[in-house]
């Protein structure tokens, strides 16, 4: 994940707009921009006092990789252009059963 990324939605999550996170990091509301926007690539070290102004903490993890994504994309590729259509049909049907479950429930 690139640091603009990070740094826009912990600034979401806070419900703060740019200017007010260049208010509290001692920059500009551009200069928040252009990383959020991805023209600049920040350091780990800005990107975590960015995400620290924003009174978060961001918290680095070293995991496996999930291959699970690809397998389920490589296993969609041979299918037919049909098939993978009627997967989808199918995959929005369930999810459409379950919302109306739970609005039933409620």
């Amino acid at each position: 994940m690139r640091g603009g990324v990070i740094v826009r939605e912990a600034r979401r999550r806070a419900g703060l707009r740019q200017a007010d996170l260049a208010a509290r990091a001692g920059t500009t509301q551009s200069a928040i921009a252009r990383i959020e926007r991805g023209t600049t690539e920040p350091s780990f070290e800005r990107v975590a006092d960015l995400v620290a102004a924003c009174g978060l903490t961001m918290v680095p993890h070293v995991v496996e990789p999930d291959e699970a994504d690809w397998s389920l994309a490589l296993d969609n590729l041979r299918l037919s252009v049909d098939a993978r259509v009627g997967k989808h049909q199918a995959a929005v049907r369930f999810a459409r059963a379950g919302q109306e479950a739970m609005r039933a429930r409620a």
